[in-house]
């Protein structure tokens, strides 16, 4: 069937197939950036009940949530990379997500507390693979302000500078519970 109208088309005028395939391609590739826009909302993130009614509540009223400063994370901030070919990585990675949806793996509150270091630590690996890339979009080296900082954070960050550390060696369970178990500084993560 395709064939025989790409044949007619064909014949009646290449600029007719040119026109046809490239509004299909606009209208293909426009879905693919709504679609990719809309799985970057809160909404879309908190729209399922194991994120609504776990690590959401969780956020509600951190300092990623609520501070003096007024500006406020959402979920893609902290979880989703700004880089196109990342954030398409990312996005295929997510869509193995959707089976644990699908089978129940964490639909109750026990069995996500079953499975929340693993889920932790999935994201610290992630995190520490790209020197916490995601903070780094809102935490600036360059825009953080040394002398209103506390003598002891400054010289914890000046170590984690030397010794080529990344903000989730030590800011983990800012935005969610932590959990049982071994922190990023401790878990070998080039064995996972």
């Amino acid at each position: 069937m395709f064939k025989k109208i790409t044949t007619w088309l064909g014949r009646q005028s290449p600029w007719l197939l040119l026109i046809v395939g490239v509004v299909g391609a606009l209208v293909v590739g426009g879905g693919a950036t709504a679609g990719l826009a809309w799985t970057n909302t809160e909404a879309f993130c908190t729209g399922c009940h194991e994120m609504r009614d776990n690590v959401y509540v969780e956020f509600k009223d951190t300092p990623h949530d609520r501070n003096a400063s007024g500006v406020r994370a959402k979920c893609p901030d902290c979880h989703v990379p700004r880089e196109t070919v990342d954030l398409l990585i990312r996005k295929v990675q997510a869509s193995g997500e959707l089976w644990g949806k699908l089978t129940g793996k964490i639909d109750t509150r026990e069995k996500f507390e079953e499975h929340r270091y693993q889920l932790a630590v999935n994201v610290w690996k992630r995190m520490k693979t790209t020197d916490s890339r995601e903070c780094r979009h809102c935490h600036t080296q360059a825009a953080m302000a040394a002398d209103l900082q506390s003598e002891r954070a400054q010289t914890r960050h000046a170590k984690a500078e030397r010794e080529g550390m990344t903000c989730i060696d030590c800011h983990f369970g800012i935005a969610h519970q932590e959990p049982e178990g071994p922190g990023p500084q401790e878990i070998d993560f080039s064995a996972l």
